[in-house]
């Protein structure tokens, strides 16, 4: 009987390469399905499909294309003439003509052909031809696109005008354009910074580009993912951002855990396989924590109506689980086929473990935290001080809509809004549209009559446009309103209420009238036809209604699932509030800045924005979703180490420093890194998502820094023994099912308060090099 061979303890196992050769077609089929995933995103999804002003809106476009125009020719007279002058008139008839025969473009009217005042400039130098481009955003982008050549700039057959392209259509466009164009930029920043700062933490290529991998392994297959989504729903195109962000962000983060663990286990003398396990037990269960909490914190805008946020969950909730997967299953693959080689193409020497273990000094993390807990009422006092004040501003925050002026100046949609803008009048910048459909259009008309004589009374209205006439202060001014073409059509009247001057889409007395006008539509005497209020006014009164009304339910997700997270990682009832709390807190400061910043236009020139005075209604439920994620991200890191520091010795002042001590670094790094590919995506020339990058890269160092390193440990050590304290059927329910990154070891003697625990073992011992 042959004898059987002994296995080579050495050898290798064969999984890793199988799991390599699947990670190779896995980026494969990302890099084909999700290429052309640009090209599939919107930028829309600011308001509720399913809202009022939604629903006006697409009956307006439907039945009176020529009251929702999407496309505007901004017509300039050259040569010092003006717009009445007889060539430039027939100039811009011959344009206006010429675009009403094109095809999927409807409601083509012009100052020429209506004679009204608010289209034409002043100073009498500039026109508007406006039409509306039928079809979905991308149908109607396909349009623009082959009407751009025959209309801008100086059009064929044209002698003394010039041609500005703006409207929705061609702001959309251009926002799509940008985005892409700087999403690239972007990524050539953020890349070659990101893989330096790794080369310097980890002092090796080697090491470096592995999180560097896993980070674009985690953004291909989000695309993917993505491209895949488009064709169930519709995706915002400023997803792609978030994409970029947390897949190198995150996937460096957890990265970071998992190599820096391993360097740790192969430096404590353990085979390279024994290591990957036992980093797998410990980091990788807490990068499934981590991920899992974030992903909770991203899912939460799934319940908002607004497709806007939807798209970010989907690729937050996409970019979270690849990462992980790619951090727990594809990078220990990678480092069971290094081995020790993990360190090779050095760039500093490697300090050896007995030289690179803790010593008594600490270090500056270790003195920094036990200044903390030394004087922790100060220091907790000091530090909320610091975050509430720099939070101010966001208790006068004003909501608004995006308009044009998100694109840089030199846009042309930004141009030929810029001259509406400021040659234009104005008064009409926050007109409420509404609809209303009548059973009886004979019978009806004196109803439609007396509900406009009413509107035209409601506070801050100047006129009612209606198919019977316009009214101011319930007095009929005009018989017909030719300017507006609001003709009675299958059933239905267009009525048009005309804000005074001055009144902004934002305000408070637009909002007014939009209530005022829903309030008298639903009157006894109004009943007979319904009525539905649209305009942009509208739309963000609904928008905020959509948002407010499901607010704590997002809050409820993100809060509860937190909590139970966080319970689950450390046993104690009181840590995961002082998580939430803390974190919370933190945020305040990236909103106190925001609205400093964006809002009010401080450092406006120097980040190359414009102000409107008012923050995108959206945006804070993102911001606070992504950057609450990221603090829990690195809360897990921090209070895992320190819950294996206080299980082990039972000394939470220890645990405490010890725990900032060794994930001080690793915090760090992963914040450093962060931080520039944030402030890469800021660099952005769309203003929405600048104030994105430049606003969770604020929050994200804030949390690192003064929560992390302050705040948080003063917190715990002010609650003492309580901290960690939880009745005894949820600690055995955490014992079974929770976080435990122990590795037995002899116990050691309890530190004094103030001071790290005993000396840790050979293995735990962190590198000088190591994050």
């Amino acid at each position: 009987m042959a004898k059987t061979r002994p296995k080579d303890p050495a050898a290798r196992p064969r999984w890793p390469r199988f799991v390599l050769l699947l990670a190779v077609l896995f980026i494969i089929d990302a890099v084909l399905v999700g290429g052309d995933v640009a090209d599939r995103l919107l930028n829309g999804g600011t308001e509720d499909e399913g809202s009022e002003s939604a629903q006006a809106t697409q009956l307006l476009e439907d039945a009176f294309p020529a009251s929702e125009p999407n496309l505007v020719l901004v017509v300039s007279a050259t040569d010092g003439g003006t717009v009445d002058d007889r060539a430039v008139a027939a100039d811009g008839i011959r344009l206006a003509e010429r675009l009403a025969f094109q095809p999927d473009v409807s409601g083509v009217t012009s100052y020429w052909a209506t004679g009204a005042e608010q289209l034409r400039s002043e100073e009498r130098d500039h026109a508007l031809i406006l039409a509306h481009i039928e079809g979905t955003e991308d149908e109607a982008q396909a349009v623009l696109e082959r009407l751009e050549p025959d209309f801008r700039g100086a059009p064929e057959g044209t002698e003394r005008v010039e041609v500005r392209i703006g409207g929705t259509v061609a702001a959309i466009g251009e926002v799509q354009e940008t985005i892409s164009e700087d999403l690239l930029t972007a990524e050539l920043i953020a890349l070659p910074l990101t893989l330096i700062i790794l080369i310097l933490v980890f002092g090796g290529v080697v090491a470096a580009l592995l999180p560097l991998g896993v980070g674009v392994v985690a953004i291909l297959g989000t695309n993917a993912a993505l491209r895949v989504v488009t064709e169930f729903t519709d995706v915002s195109i400023f997803a792609q951002n978030l994409t970029t962000a947390l897949g190198l962000g995150l996937a460096i983060d957890y990265a970071l855990l998992i190599v820096r663990r391993y360097r740790e286990e192969l430096a404590g003398g353990l085979a390279p396989r024994e290591a990957v396990a036992r980093t797998v037990r410990t980091a990788g269960r807490a990068v499934l924590f981590s991920a899992l909490t974030v992903a909770v914190s991203l899912s939460a805008m799934l319940v908002f109506p607004l497709y806007f946020l939807r798209s970010f969950a989907y690729a937050g909730i996409s970019v979270v689980l690849l990462a992980a997967a790619a951090a727990l299953v594809l990078l220990p693959a990678v480092l069971l086929l290094l081995g020790h080689r993990v360190d090779a193409l050095r760039v500093r020497r490697r300090r050896a473990p007995a030289t690179a273990a803790v010593t008594d000094d600490g270090g500056a993390w270790r003195r920094i935290a036990a200044t903390a807990v030394k004087h922790a009422p100060l220091v907790a006092i000091g530090t909320t001080v610091v975050l509430v004040v720099v939070g101010l501003p966001f208790l006068r925050v004003e909501f608004g809509t995006t308009d044009d002026r998100q694109l840089p100046e030199t846009a042309e949609a930004r141009v030929a809004q810029d001259i509406i803008r400021d040659d234009f009048d104005s008064s009409a910048t926050a007109t409420v549209e509404l609809v209303a459909r009548q059973a009886d259009s004979e019978r009806d008309a004196e109803g439609i009559e007396a509900f406009a004589l009413r509107l035209s009374e409601l506070p801050g209205v100047s006129s009612v446009d209606s198919p019977v006439g316009t009214y101011e202060d319930g007095v009929r001014t005009v018989s017909e309103t030719p300017a507006h073409a609001l003709r009675a059509h299958e059933g239905m009247s267009h009525l048009s209420v005309v804000p005074e001057s001055g009144i902004e889409v934002s305000s408070a007395e637009a909002q007014e009238i939009v209530l005022g006008a829903r309030d008298l539509a639903g009157q006894a005497d109004f009943r007979a036809f319904e009525t539905m209020v649209g305009g942009d006014a509208a739309v963000l009164e609904d928008s905020k209604q959509a948002i407010s009304s499901r607010l704590g339910w997002a809050l409820l997700i993100i809060v509860g699932a937190s909590l139970l997270l966080m319970f689950l990682l450390t046993g104690s009832l009181l840590i995961p509030v002082m998580s939430v709390v803390l974190n919370a807190l933190s945020l305040s400061a990236m909103f106190g800045a925001v609205v400093w910043v964006f809002q009010d236009g401080n450092l406006s020139g120097a980040l190359g924005f414009t102000a409107t005075g008012t923050i995108e209604v959206t945006l804070p439920v993102l911001m606070f979703c992504v950057a609450f994620g990221l603090s829990m991200d690195y809360g897990v890191f921090l209070l895992s180490r320190v819950t294996e520091e206080y299980r082990r010795t039972g000394d939470s002042p220890g645990a405490i420093v010890a725990g900032v001590q060794r994930t001080g670094g690793v915090i760090t790094a992963a914040a450093l890194i962060l931080s520039v590919v944030l402030v890469a995506i800021g660099t952005s020339r769309i203003t929405n998502t600048k104030m994105l990058g430049l606003g969770v890269a604020l929050a994200v160092i804030v949390d690192s820094t003064l929560v992390r390193g302050l705040l948080l440990p003063a917190v715990m050590r002010l609650g003492g023994r309580l901290t960690w304290w939880a009745p005894a059927p949820l600690r055995r329910f955490q014992e079974r099912f929770g976080l435990r990154e122990e590795v037995p070891e002899p116990p050691g003697p309890p530190s004094t308060a103030g001071e790290p625990p005993a000396r840790p073992r050979k293995q735990e011992a962190v590198l000088e090099d190591a994050p």
